[in-house]
């Protein structure tokens, strides 16, 4: 099976254990479904997310990423501020997490500078907007 595949068989499992999971409220399930879709070596933004799962509050999407169970098969490492700094990981905004955090992106090729932001804005996912 070639890589493509296995990752859409990957994605596909992933969806099916996000439905299954009594945990995860509607609202959650439709912000980690539509965050699988944010490939690796990619960012979006809690706006951009918000927006592409029709929510007027990108708070609201970062609440449901901080209480993510499925971390990091389900990559809420790959939502970032709208000023393309780190913002939250974990439900911390400095420390450990975002160390970790800036790791995680870091190992899939996104660039992060020394003052914690995305380096190259042409990583943003927008979803339909072609980019990089």
């Amino acid at each position: 099976m070639n890589s493509n595949r296995r990752e859409r068989v990957a994605k596909a499992l992933r969806r099916g254990r996000i439905a299954d999971d009594p945990r995860v409220t509607p609202f959650r399930r439709r912000v980690y479904e539509a965050l699988l879709e944010v490939p690796r070596g990619r960012v979006t933004t809690y706006a951009l997310l918000a927006r592409r799962i029709g929510c007027g509050s990108a708070q609201a999407v970062g609440g449901a990423l901080r209480e993510n169970p499925f971390a990091p098969e389900v990559p809420c490492h790959r939502v970032v501020a709208s000023d393309l700094t780190l913002g939250g990981f974990c439900g911390c905004r400095e420390g450990e997490p975002l160390r970790r955090k800036r790791a995680l992106l870091e190992a899939e090729g996104v660039a992060v500078d020394g003052d914690g932001r995305v380096e190259d804005a042409r990583c943003v996912w927008t979803w339909g907007r072609r980019s990089r």
